[in-house]
């Protein structure tokens, strides 16, 4: 099975500017609230103005809708200031975008916990047109593609995120992984080589 990640394209009425500009997406953080964090915090506020765009397309293309992205992006702001009383980490990239990652992870499989989407749209009639049947059997491809990477390792998971839906260079996905670029590149190879077998099989059960 032929397997393209980039398939996930942005909805309509998502604007690439808008994506550039947090403010926009009402999500800037004003010159009030930032004097009002505390100022061992305020390498976060900095962290997520700087990396705030990669974040917001990786968090978009993983969990597939706005508002769950933008209130992603919210609960990574919140995880980070609730880590260790938001004491600055050594790595603050590679911290934030491993956040935001498994912060992604549960809102999803939280999501999954009711009818999934692929299984609702199977029960819908069957007598519908060409053209909304193929509409639907490729949002129905992008669901399972976003469940099967949830169940990946971790690290083959962060590995496929961050080349893949965060679009960063293997040299970045090595850094923020904290490995080599020849390792990063091993890891998403296998990441993509374990979503085709399992994205091509009928047995929705995984080794």
């Amino acid at each position: 099975m032929l397997l393209t990640l980039h398939d996930f394209s942005r909805p309509r009425g998502w604007n690439s500017p808008m994506a550039k500009d947090a403010a926009s997406l009402s999500i800037a953080w004003d010159s009030a609230a930032a004097e009002s964090v505390d100022i061992s915090q305020r390498w976060i506020l900095s962290a997520m103005r700087e990396h705030g765009p990669a974040l917001l397309t990786m968090l978009w293309r993983f969990l597939g809708n706005e508002q769950d992205a933008l209130d992603a992006y919210q609960d990574t702001f919140v995880h980070l200031a609730q880590h260790e009383h938001g004491q600055k980490v050594e790595n603050p990239r590679a911290f934030m975008f491993r956040t935001a990652a498994n912060v992604a992870i549960s809102r999803l499989r939280r999501k999954r916990l009711h009818e999934t989407a692929c299984q609702e749209m199977a029960q819908r009639p069957a007598a519908q047109s060409a053209d909304l049947s193929g509409e639907l059997d490729a949002r129905m491809l992008q669901e399972s593609l976003r469940l099967h990477i949830s169940r990946l390792p971790e690290t083959l998971r962060n590995a496929v995120m961050l080349k893949d839906l965060a679009e960063m260079p293997y040299e970045q996905v090595a850094k923020v992984m904290g490995t080599s670029v020849a390792a990063a590149r091993v890891y998403r190879f296998r990441a993509v080589r374990l979503l085709s077998r399992w994205m091509g099989s009928k047995d929705s059960t995984h080794e």
